[in-house]
């Protein structure tokens, strides 16, 4: 059983038989009443969130989840979702688009990252917190632009669209952020 004292954000839960993973945790302690944990959730096989209050010192109805991680390397998609090879044993594992539809557009082939499985099922995939991906299509800059601060979209080698500074050029290489999906910098090459 989880307690409330051990709700913090990244925890990793099962209600109602499903999993979750914890976004948010905060504690509040009201002048009048008892005092709480709000958190929000997101389930880790559909990803849908949600909000879930806690009364501090009382049963959660929260427990650990049969949750498993595997170190595996991106290999190819296909029409069915994406292949992975398992880094121990280097057995190939299949995973269906639903669960890995959002970071789809960061996956390059020979990325590294960690595959979550949920009673032997893989569900999610935890990707590193960078990646460095080519940019394969954006609107030239134009003179005097370099400093302004403006934004434009970017195409990435993935698909994956962008904003990025206004003096980023086509065929550069950028370090993205992968929890905020946002530029980082120009990577030295």
């Amino acid at each position: 059983m989880v307690d409330t004292t051990d709700l913090r954000k990244g925890l990793k839960v099962e209600m109602e038989g499903k999993p979750y993973v914890i976004l948010l945790a905060s504690f509040t302690n009201p002048g009048k009443g008892s005092a709480f944990y709000k958190c929000r959730m997101r389930n880790l096989e559909t990803g849908q969130v949600l909000e879930r209050t806690f009364k501090s010192g009382v049963s959660t109805g929260l427990v650990a989840p049969d949750l498993q991680e595997r170190d595996v390397e991106y290999t190819y998609a296909d029409q069915d979702g994406f292949n992975f090879m398992d880094q121990s044993n280097f057995e190939p594992i299949h995973v269906a688009k639903e669960y890995v539809e959002e970071e789809s557009g960061y996956l390059q082939e020979g990325i590294k990252l960690k595959l979550t499985y949920y009673n032997g099922k893989p569900i999610a995939v935890e990707l590193p917190n960078f990646v460095e991906l080519k940019v394969t299509e954006t609107d030239p800059g134009l003179k005097g632009d370099t400093a302004s601060g403006g934004m434009k979209k970017a195409v990435m080698e993935t698909g994956l669209q962008i904003n990025v500074p206004l003096f980023i050029k086509e065929g550069e290489i950028l370090k993205i952020d992968t929890r905020t999906g946002e530029y980082m910098e120009r990577v030295k090459g």
